[in-house]
């Protein structure tokens, strides 16, 4: 592995424990967030309304140049939802 992968890596784990974090000390985050993906999900630009929609009614801020946590964050709001539905 690479310095810079390495480097990656490193960025992307601390990102996702911050957000853990957050949804330790708020947990209600967790299920606003799944609501707004539920609401956007089969937008154009899905990823991108989830994450400004997030961003503008939560203390978890998604920039507009998303990162490796931040997509995978969004896809495993997405993959929830889609697994919700296959049940229904």
């Amino acid at each position: 592995m690479s310095a810079i992968e390495i480097r990656n890596r490193d960025r992307t784990i601390e990102e996702l424990r911050t957000f853990i974090k957050k949804v330790l000390v708020e947990p209600e985050i967790v299920p606003h967030c799944l609501n707004i993906a539920r609401e956007l999900i089969d937008e154009d630009d899905a990823d991108q309304q989830i994450a400004e929609q997030i961003s503008s009614t939560t203390n978890v801020k998604i920039p507009q140049q998303h990162s490796d946590a931040d997509t995978l964050f969004i896809e495993l709001l997405k993959e929830v939802v889609r697994d919700e539905k296959a049940l229904y």
